[in-house]
């Protein structure tokens, strides 16, 4: 059989656009043509289905991702700096209303997971290792005093990833900026103290 032939990341980072745009059950297969610029044929040759398609983008959804949380904190003056600089980013996301801004594990989440086990393990990988990367950023907050050491890093950094989901879910109601910017300041205030 002859190895595929196009750019990997290209098409996942398209496949990405696509599923976070319509989700993944409503996705056709002509959706993914159309976006990804492969036929049906090579996607199924390159990841067995749909899914297989789906799983290989939620893990260059979590290379990327991982890769833009270490720049906020690899560049910023300081742990809280950086957890502002990241959470602002966010909140500009979910202000921005488009589809290629919002979070494709939430949006696996909340379809799939419950019916597949693959995709609930890979959500469920990264968000831990999202979790894990937000304690150590509090952690060296608390250390450096920037944030009160009274309460546990990991259960501020939970915290913070349900404040996060929770501030993208809102964002589909479509609120006021100055709304999401204010929910934003307090999470920051809540983690804070």
């Amino acid at each position: 059989m002859r190895s595929a032939e196009f750019d990997r990341e290209f098409v996942l980072r398209a496949a990405m656009k696509a599923f976070m745009h319509k989700g993944f059950n409503k996705t056709s297969m002509q959706d993914l043509k159309s976006a990804t610029g492969l036929h049906p044929g090579s996607i199924y040759c390159a990841f067995d289905n749909k899914k297989g398609l789906l799983l290989a983008a939620i893990e260059q959804y979590n290379k990327d991702s991982s890769a833009c949380f270490s720049a906020f904190f690899d560049k910023a003056a300081s742990p809280l700096a950086g957890l502002i600089d990241y959470l602002n980013y966010i909140v500009e996301q979910c202000i921005s209303c488009e589809p290629e801004a919002s979070c494709l594990l939430q949006k696996a989440l909340n379809e799939l997971a419950e019916q597949d086990n693959d995709v609930q393990k890979l959500v469920s990988e990264q968000l831990n290792r999202w979790q894990s990367g937000l304690e150590a950023v509090i952690a060296l907050a608390q250390k450096q005093g920037e944030i009160s050491g009274e309460r546990d890093a990991k259960c501020r950094a939970r915290s913070l990833v349900m404040s996060i989901y929770g501030l993208r879910t809102y964002g589909y109601t479509h609120p006021e900026a100055d709304d999401l910017r204010a929910l934003a300041k307090q999470v920051l205030k809540d983690i804070s103290v």
